[in-house]
């Protein structure tokens, strides 16, 4: 089928994914990794809603904090989507308020597709036939969601009942959205056959939306509207106004819009479908050898079975394992039966109470300006491998507990020292006092690699006092 209708696709790319931990960190979460190719989650999602929609610029609704790794990941496949970035989290029906409300701001009301940039579907020719069939009921203003056609009782899935068909259309009307069911229940809906696995995923008018929107929920309806009218433009971002987004309620679109609009409809789906909720959810789609196992990086499963191993930094070595999940990072090392794969949020929130940095950050923590790696880290000393890319340079910063000498491993390095201007070629280095201020530039054309020690009395990330960055932090 061809093109009937333009749609404007919206990615709600927020959320951190703990049941994906020790890869999915508060500061690098699941949607930008690529757990499934080469590319992060949410660069398949955009690039299948390219396939799937007629649109010149995109919609990415995003953390503040994940801005520049966002922006990267796009510049990767050569796109310049609109990145709306949230202060905080709200839950789905305010995010998809604000991405209507830009939409009507940018451009004359259109159709809107919602999707999450987490989820791995396979048949993108038929999951496009599906939208534009989904848009032409989105034209008749109904407010449509996708709901897959389930192959299992699955318990980590919510679900969505249906009642009688909307005439002449694909969609039926809904009855009810149900949150995930034991096994028991799933297996009552299948075996009833009027259940549907809920995707999040969305299609409907601007406007229509925004209508429904302040019927249900005037207060915010009256928050999202200001969030975005006194919103700014910040570099390649559009930043929300953070004192109206407070005033928003936290909800979802589900209970809040689509249980109770007279004009809410589902579209089935059959097409292979996963959202990537979890180490199983993961390893269902994975590639597997001949006893069942999938093995990732540096990893030997010995007589090992139905096991998922995946090594990020060294040997990962496995005998006489059974449906399993053994996940291996830099800094921590995560094992669990695969029964118990969704109980891993539990463990991160233990890990929180104990103030554990592993839930926080990787070893390697990214910047705008490229990133940097803690190698060794003691009482009153740490080591660092710093990479600045071409073009790119550190904030004009200064530290009131620590000092620091530089060592050029690679590349040439512009350094910025109180009122002297050196330029270190590999081998040369430096030394940055305490409360001294300081800048490291990459003013080449190949990026710039250099070994950092610190030493002082408190080595902790928030001892920095920024006079200057091109990136607008503060």
């Amino acid at each position: 089928m061809t093109d009937k209708y333009n749609i404007t696709p919206v990615i709600l790319a927020g959320g951190v994914g703990s049941r994906l931990w020790p890869l999915s960190r508060d500061t690098l979460p699941k949607q930008l990794l690529r757990l499934v190719n080469k590319q992060t989650m949410l660069q398949n999602t955009y690039q299948r809603a390219k396939f799937c929609c007629d649109f010149e610029k995109g919609m990415i609704l995003a953390n503040q904090e994940y801005r520049f790794l966002i922006a990267e990941q796009m510049l990767e496949i050569n796109e310049s989507p609109t990145i709306i970035l949230e202060p905080f989290g709200r839950n789905t029906a305010p995010a998809i308020a604000i991405a209507a409300f830009k939409a009507l701001q940018e451009a004359q009301d259109g159709i809107l597709f919602i999707l999450p940039a987490d989820q791995v579907i396979r048949d993108n020719i038929k999951l496009k036939e599906k939208i534009q069939r989904a848009a032409k009921l989105a034209e008749q203003d109904f407010l449509v969601t996708f709901g897959i056609t389930p192959t299992y009782p699955a318990t980590e899935y919510g679900y969505i009942n249906y009642k009688k068909k909307i005439q002449s259309h694909d969609g039926f009307h809904i009855n009810q959205f149900v949150e995930k069911p034991n096994e028991e229940t799933a297996e009552k809906y299948i075996a009833s056959g009027n259940y549907l696995w809920n995707s999040g995923m969305f299609i409907f008018k601007a406007s229509c939306y925004l209508k429904e929107l302040q019927h249900y929920a005037p207060l915010m309806f009256t928050a999202c509207q200001e969030a975005v009218k006194k919103g700014i433009t910040d570099l390649d971002f559009f930043r929300l106004n953070e004192a109206a987004l407070h005033q928003c309620p936290s909800e979802s679109i589900d209970y809040l819009i689509m249980e109770k609009t007279k004009q809410g409809a589902v579209v089935p789906l059959e097409i292979d479908w996963s959202d990537i909720g979890s180490w199983s959810a993961l390893a269902s789609i994975s590639d597997k050898d001949s006893l069942g196992n999938v093995l990732i990086g540096d990893v030997i499963g010995l007589n090992s079975e139905n096991t998922y191993l995946r090594s990020e930094s060294r040997l990962v070595a496995a005998v006489g394992i059974k449906d399993s999940i053994i996940v291996e990072t830099p800094d921590a090392v995560m094992v669990a039966h695969k029964d118990y794969a969704t109980d891993i949020k539990q463990l991160v929130q233990i890990l929180n109470k104990q103030q554990r940095t592993e839930t926080k950050s990787h070893q390697c923590v990214y910047r705008p300006w490229g990133w940097y790696k803690t190698l060794i880290e003691a009482p009153r000393f740490k080591v660092k491998e710093i990479m600045v890319k071409p073009q790119a340079s550190i904030s004009l910063q200064l530290h009131k507990y620590r000092s620091e000498h530089w060592v050029v491993v690679s590349g040439k390095a512009t350094v910025i020292c109180d009122d002297a201007e050196l330029l270190l070629q590999e081998g040369m280095s430096t030394y940055i006092p305490i409360n001294t201020k300081h800048r490291l530039s990459n003013q080449q054309e190949d990026p710039l690699h250099i070994i950092e020690v610190q030493c002082g009395e408190y080595l902790g990330e928030d001892d920095i006092i920024r006079f200057l960055d091109q990136y607008g932090r503060q």
